[in-house]
């Protein structure tokens, strides 16, 4: 720094240039009178913390002050309740004009921040599933004022997806929350809500998964090397002392957005929202990623678990661990992989329809439905003569269901006449004898996988109206 002709003069901590931001947001940035001596600004400041150096910026030929220094703390919260209680204060009886204090631009903001920036007072938390906003607010409340609370919820059930945001009245609270909540909250700052990359981001992720269970992506994209400081799925790799979720925390030492990390996760099948974090304490990037199953999280973590992104720098993924059963997990994942290969022989090959409904000599069923969402009991069926009300188009992903397996879901919702496949296509029509009952089963079943196959579920056009569309031709 070629302007900086006074530093600190006690023999204590000195940062160097690439730890000034060592953790992000403990400088802060002066605008003092030029007569304003180093001594004084020691003085008035070190009783909000330690202050490891300070900077007097200088003119380089005649030596004098410009009227500008930097404070360099030990902690965020030190230098945030700097700037809120100095910030337009006199430095001294002799001085007319009061000082400015705004926290000092960073190489990840683009500009000195004030008591006002929103992105200085609000958190964001990783949470059990279990919290409500009054819990989230009970947790947090204990380092200041809290302005409001919020759970991110998946907007089809309505469930928390483990994640939440607490925004608090002085940018010195958040840092406080940051620096003394629970490690497993895993707090930093949220990305500003008025960030032009970030606009109506929870719409964006939450909306954008509707076709997720595609074809197995090719597994030799991923140029990298297997090397031992990632290498985590290698063959002396004792699993079962990780913890195993749908939810991946992604660390890179290079920091990226949200849509460089969806790039790279949406390459596997199954991702739900991905969600980039920063954290105060390093420049490095840091990202929460979900998937809709556990086999697509193992798949993601396996395959992108050392990818190169860009060059030269390689991620970091690994599980984080969600309070879910491994075990449970696990078994769901294996008996959805067995339901599916054992749909697609059947869609693949009808003389094998007779032998596995049957079992062959064992007598045996097909596989129970294996889903996370919670299905009524199995209702009769309406006689096949009972007039229809109402039809549903059903599309699959990848896949068709059985026949069977299709009925014995779509009658639990009662009143349903039929439901049938379309010959060749990934669709099929369920027909029912009264409207609510249909309309609970677009409700219930939209959008949800079922033994690894997962159905779009939507009003069908009437006949009628089919038998007027103009066919395509080819």
């Amino acid at each position: 720094m070629d302007e900086a002709g006074s530093c600190a003069s006690g023999g204590g901590f000195r940062p160097g240039v690439d730890s000034l931001d060592e953790p992000p947001n403990s400088r802060i940035f002066l605008v003092i009178s030029k007569y304003t001596p180093e001594s004084v600004l020691r003085e008035r400041f070190s009783p909000f913390g330690e202050i490891q150096d300070i900077w007097v910026v200088r003119d380089k030929h005649t030596k004098e002050s410009k009227g500008i220094a930097f404070v360099k703390f030990a902690r965020s919260s030190q230098a945030c309740r700097a700037m809120e209680e100095m910030h337009g204060q006199c430095l001294s009886p002799n001085d007319t004009k009061p000082i400015k204090v705004f926290i000092a631009q960073s190489r990840s903001s683009g500009s000195h921040r004030d008591v006002e920036d929103e992105e200085l007072t609000r958190i964001f938390v990783m949470i059990p599933k279990s919290y409500t906003e009054e819990d989230l607010r009970e947790k947090f409340k204990v380092y200041g004022d809290i302005e409001y609370c919020s759970i991110i919820k998946n907007k089809v059930t309505g469930e928390s997806k483990g994640l939440g945001y607490v925004r608090y009245l002085k940018p010195s609270q958040a840092a406080q929350a940051i620096e003394n909540c629970d490690r497993s909250f895993r707090a930093i700052l949220a990305e500003p809500k008025n960030k032009a990359s970030e606009s109506s981001e929870q719409d964006y992720y939450n909306n954008m998964r509707q076709e997720t269970l595609g074809h197995e992506p090719r597994v030799n994209m991923f140029p990298f090397e297997q090397q031992s400081e990632f290498s985590s799925f290698d063959k002396n790799d004792n699993r079962g002392q990780e913890a195993i979720s749908k939810r991946l925390s992604v660390v890179s030492r290079v920091p990226f957005t949200e849509e460089q990390l969806f790039s790279i996760f949406d390459i596997v099948p199954g991702l739900e929202y991905c969600e980039v974090q920063r954290d105060p304490y390093s420049n490095y990037g840091h990202g929460v990623v979900q998937y809709f199953n556990v086999a697509s999280a193992i798949y993601a973590k396996y395959k992108l678990h050392g990818f190169q992104y860009p060059p030269g720098n390689r991620i970091g993924v690994s599980f984080i661990d969600d309070g879910s059963n491994a075990t449970d997990l696990l078994r769901k994942m294996a008996t959805q992989m067995v339901a599916a290969q054992l749909a697609s022989m059947v869609w693949n090959n009808p003389n094998q329809q007779q032998f596995l409904q049957f079992g062959g000599n064992s007598g045996s069923q097909l596989p129970q439905i294996q889903t996370d969402v919670v299905l009524p009991s199995c209702k009769k069926k309406a006689p096949p003569e009972t007039p229809v009300k109402e039809r549903l188009f059903i599309v699959f992903n990848p896949h068709p269901l059985p026949l069977d397996v299709l009925e014995d879901i779509f009658c639990r919702f009662g009143n349903l006449i039929e439901v049938y496949l379309v010959s060749g296509k990934n669709v099929g029509y369920a027909k029912y004898a009264d409207r609510i009952s249909a309309n609970d089963a677009i409700t219930t079943l939209h959008g949800k996988i079922l033994n690894g196959v997962r159905l779009k579920v939507m009003l069908a056009d009437s006949p009628r109206e089919e038998s007027n569309k103009r066919q395509r031709t080819y």
